[in-house]
């Protein structure tokens, strides 16, 4: 059976209250503030309605709303002030603890009923929504959870498709997704506008896995080629971006931030701050965040990993390019970022 507590040190007023009340509630009593606490931190789960005088011994009924709001109470169970002694600042003090009501005594029997009674019935109704959202929410969460792993499980497919077409090691899309997560988390840590949940974030870190997806269309003499690449040859590399693109076309999951951010990393990866990358030529934020620092892991692991066309530069002298600029223009955020996170990246770098 549900429950209602009447705290009043009116003996009178509790078993006209108890009267009205009793066929279809539990009624608990209490004669002083102090007692009335007791039996809420007791009973809070199955009480649906609570009587609250104003004036009692031991502690107030203010008393006793400020220790219900701050052990979490008031936004679980309703309170009905009773009081015969109403002021307009106990009034306005009662209402602004968030109390559902206030009824002043001596109280008329079918209006405090059906007062009681709707006030019960909008907390339970609020009480059965709010469950609902929860599971919808929990169901939405799951749904997503699914999403990202089955994701994550067709980039790691096509990324391996990537790691075997073009003869690269396995361990530089891994080190790009490492120092990705490194990045972002640094990013968000710097900068509060970057609102972005830690779902998201991971979202991203897998979208770089597929940065260079577009390689599988490059042919086999420029892809693997150990020299330099002549002009021609290095406009046709250069379509690894746009041709990644067109690949991703295909699994398009319409309204899919993921599939926007394996789009925008794909794109811009190989963009630059000045405006003088490719394949758009975007300046400043016109890149977005994402594919700004996905670019920045990207080169620092091409300038510390072996290639058929070059040996690896050492760790610092690698630092030193990027921050002298001698592989093109990043954002002084992203610097900024890329600083912070050095020695988590060098670390990394050294593991492997």
């Amino acid at each position: 059976m549900k429950k209602i507590l009447i705290a009043d040190d009116a003996e009178f007023n509790r078993d006209i209250l108890k009267e009205i009340f009793s066929e279809q509630y539990e009624i608990f009593e209490a004669g002083d503030g102090e007692e009335a606490v007791r039996c809420i931190r007791e009973n809070f789960e199955s009480l649906s309605l609570i009587f609250l005088d104003l004036m009692m011994p031991k502690m107030s009924g203010l008393d006793v709303l400020e220790i219900m709001k701050d052990e979490g109470y008031l936004d679980l169970i309703p309170v009905i002030i009773i009081t015969g002694e109403a002021t307009v600042d106990t009034d306005a003090a009662a209402y602004d603890y968030g109390v559902a009501d206030i009824i002043y005594k001596p109280f008329a029997r079918r209006v405090i009923t059906r007062r009681a009674l709707n006030i019960i019935e909008l907390y339970e109704r609020r009480k059965n929504l709010e469950l609902q959202l929860d599971e919808t929410t929990s169901e939405l969460l799951a749904s997503r959870k699914k999403l990202a792993e089955n994701n994550e499980f067709l980039v790691n497919a096509l990324s391996s498709v990537v790691e075997f077409r073009s003869l690269e090691s396995g361990i530089h899309i891994n080190r790009v997704k490492e120092f990705t997560d490194v990045l972002l988390h640094t990013w968000a840590a710097l900068h509060s506008d970057f609102d972005y949940k830690e779902l998201d974030i991971r979202q991203m870190v897998n979208a770089s896995a597929l940065h260079d997806i577009g390689k599988i269309s490059i042919p086999d003499e420029i892809l693997l080629k150990p020299g330099r690449l002549t002009l021609e040859e290095f406009a046709i590399m250069k379509e690894h971006t746009t041709k990644g693109c067109e690949i991703l076309e295909k699994f398009k999951q319409e309204d899919s931030d993921f599939y926007q951010y394996c789009y925008d990393i794909c794109r811009y990866h190989h963009e630059r701050y000045d405006g003088k990358g490719y394949p758009d030529h975007l300046k400043g934020d016109e890149i977005p965040v994402w594919a700004q620092v996905v670019s920045i892991a990207d080169v620092f692991d091409a300038l510390i990993s072996p290639r058929c066309y070059k040996v690896p530069y050492a760790i610092p002298k690698a630092v030193d390019m990027i921050f002298n600029g001698e592989c093109g223009t990043f954002s002084p955020k992203l610097l900024e970022c890329f600083e912070s996170a050095k020695f988590k990246l060098i670390e990394i770098a050294e593991r492997d």
